[in-house]
Formats: C-alpha cells, structure tokens, sequence
C-alpha cells in the first residue's frame, strides 16, 4: 500500500497544526491565549447571520450552478466597481468554498507541469503547497525588514526564467501586513506585461488598513494588466464569515470558465445559504466592517508596544493591513528557556505553547524562519494575558 507522490510531497499547515495542538489542550481543561489562527473572534453580524436564516426558512438548500448563484456574482461585481474600480461581468466571477479554493482552482488552471511562480517570502503557509500541487514550481522572492517586506519589480525581475508563467501578490500580507503601494503595483503591472506573465493577486485583507494606507488592486491599472490578472478575495476576515466558506475570483472570460468547470467536476458550488448571506453582507450596511478595522489597529497598536518590550522580540517594520504582527525572535537563538535551547523559531513556539499556554506560529513555514506571528484577531484583555505569560517565561529564562 502507498500514496501518491503528490500526496507524499504535501506539508500541512503549521497554523492549522498549532490551532489543532492549542484546542486539543483547552479540551484537556488547559487555558490557551491562541495568537495562531487569522481568525477574527467577532461574531457574524446580525443582518448576515439573518439571510442566512432566512435562506433555509425559504427554501434555499438546493444545488446552486458550480459557479455560484448569479445574485451573489452580480452583488460581488457590484463590489468590485464600488471598492476597487474594476468592470466584470457574472460570467468572470467564480464564487467557491472559500478563498483557499479560490487560489486552488487559479493555480489549476494555469500551470502547467514545472512552470514556475514567484512568491513573495515571507509568504501565506498554502501558497508554495497550492503551486506544488498544481504541478508549478514555487520560486521565492526573499524579503525582510530591511526592505519593509515590500516586494518590487527589480526582485521579480531577477527571479524570471523562460518558466516563469505567474507572478503571486498578496497585499495586505499575511503574515507581514505589508501593503504595497500603487507605484510598486504599476511597475509590477509593467513587467507582467513586458513579459506575458499571469498574476494571481490574494486580496482577501482589502478592507484591513491602518496609518492611513491604500488599497489598489492590480487589475484596475488598465487593462492590458487586467486581462493577465486573477483578482481572488472572500468574505472571512472582513465580515467575520470564516465558517460560511465564502471565496470568489474576478478574471477573464476564458480563466473564469475553466475555474466554473473545474469545480463542476471537484466540490460543485459553495452553500446556497452561504451564499444567500454573502449576498446581504456585500449590499448592506458595512458599518460593521469599519467597527472591526478600528477595533484591529486599537489592539494592533498595543500589540505592537507590548511585543517590542519583551526582550529578544523585535518588531521594526508596524503592519500596514490585516492582523498580524510578525516579530523577528532570532535573538533568542542560543538561549536556554524552562531548560530547552532554543535554537530555531519552532523551538521557541514548542516551548512558549508547553509552558506559558500561548499558541504562536513559527516563521519556518512562512518561509521566515527567524520570525513569529502573532494574530491580533483576539480581545484586548487576552492579549495582554498572553504577552504577560510569555514575559514571565522568558523572565525564568
């Protein structure tokens, strides 16, 4: 007996992993300050939660096209010209279970055995994975805090082979919050054009800005670059719908048709009740939405404080979008903690969850392996409960 190559090859999520470890350890009682999972810990708002119902009490539970229904297309392209100045048609849009599959279903699509894609590192644990099982070769862009975590044409440039078929951006970053700004997007944009290159842009974070940065999405920056662009989103963090398992994408004609045939033929469409929802979170109210933002960069900013006052934790580049702080821990290498030698970010991961009962995700699978993310997507008071655990740790020594 064995398994496929494929499934041999495959790394699981070290967020998943560690959320597994902590709630696996709150049913054996113990209490767990969990900083690993980019989940916000608001609930699903009233209006939302309330389509919902009102879904199942109409009686819509039945199979809705592999695309998704064409209410909700045209309530998400509605949304695309409101918020991101982009034209589509229902027929461009592809609505799955979720922006994971999003990404899955693009990559599917496009690569070809050994076609390569560049991916930003510190990059979204699924990313390489997604690309490998795809049959792509992931090629790393390494960036750090001396570059801000930004990603620019010249470092793709480098980077480039008679392989290279996709260019990947995620901004805002998870884990980095890096933004990119619209010059570095239009010089992206250029050389995705110059040399016949496609690009997969994860945007999932949009609505998630603080210190009065901007949003561009690529594809709205003409239209030669809009014909090569995957634009994917969802509705999980900025509407705390994670659990609905809403993702869409935005593209050409001919990208969106094989995406639709190739979920026909895997999951077919995501929930109609799910959908029913989304529908109502993209055309109500998004007052909600901004009362989250604001609620995220107040925990933020005292995150940040926090983090940079326990010794050996370094965080020199803020987070400009989603909710995370991603603290370079390299200093602590070498140390001794509780009696282990901490030589490695998963190292001190083990040993922050062992003893202090805090979840954090090491770097090493973020392609950073000297850094930690924290998510703030946790209430104020267990914040400072858990950074309060981790500075008595590390205070034993």
């Amino acid at each position: 007996m064995r398994l496929s190559a494929r499934a041999r090859a495959l790394t699981p999520s070290p967020t998943m992993a560690i959320d597994a470890m902590s709630k696996q350890m709150v049913a054996e009682g113990i209490d767990v300050v969990n900083f690993s999972v980019g989940e916000p810990d608001f609930d699903t708002p009233e209006s939302i939660k309330a389509a919902g119902i009102a879904a199942i009490q109409q009686g819509e539970t039945k199979y809705t096209p592999a695309a998704g229904t064409l209410e909700l297309r045209k309530a998400i392209c509605e949304k695309l010209e409101r918020d991101n100045g982009l034209q589509y048609r229902p027929e461009e849009i592809v609505v799955s279970n979720g922006g994971k599959q999003s990404l899955y279903n693009a990559y599917q699509v496009l690569l070809d055995p050994g076609e390569e894609v560049i991916i930003q590192a510190p990059y979204w644990v699924s990313y390489p994975e997604i690309v490998r099982l795809a049959g792509g070769v992931p090629v790393v862009v390494e960036t750090d805090e001396s570059t801000g975590f930004r990603l620019t044409a010249d470092m793709i440039r480098e980077k480039l082979t008679n392989r290279t078929r996709v260019i990947n951006l995620n901004s805002p970053s998870n884990p980095t919050g890096a933004v990119l700004s619209r010059r570095e997007l239009e010089e992206i944009a250029a050389l995705a054009v110059e040399h016949d290159l496609m690009i997969v842009t994860d945007e999932i974070y949009e609505k998630l800005l603080y210190d009065g940065a901007e949003h561009v999405s690529i594809a709205s920056l003409g239209e030669e670059v809009k014909r090569r662009t995957i634009t994917v989103n969802g509705l999980s963090k900025a509407y705390a719908m994670t659990g609905w398992r809403m993702g869409y994408t935005a593209s050409e004609r001919i990208y969106a048709k094989a995406m639709a045939d190739l979920q026909s033929q895997s999951t077919s469409g995501p929930s109609s009740i799910s959908q029913a929802a989304a529908v109502a979170a993209l055309r109500g109210s998004q007052e909600s939405v901004e009362q989250m933002r604001q609620e995220f960069d107040r925990r933020r900013r005292h995150m940040l404080e926090r983090l940079n006052r326990l010794p050996g934790f370094s965080v020199k580049v803020a987070p400009a979008g989603a909710f995370y702080l991603f603290p370079n821990v390299s200093a602590l290498f070498g140390e001794t903690i509780a009696g282990r030698k901490i030589t490695s970010s998963d190292d001190l991961a083990e040993v922050i969850l062992e003893q202090a009962h805090v979840a954090v995700v090491p770097g090493t699978g973020f392609g950073a392996p000297h850094h930690i993310r924290f998510s703030y997507a946790t209430s104020m008071e267990r914040i400072d409960e858990g950074l309060d655990r981790i500075a008595r740790l590390l205070a034993r020594g």
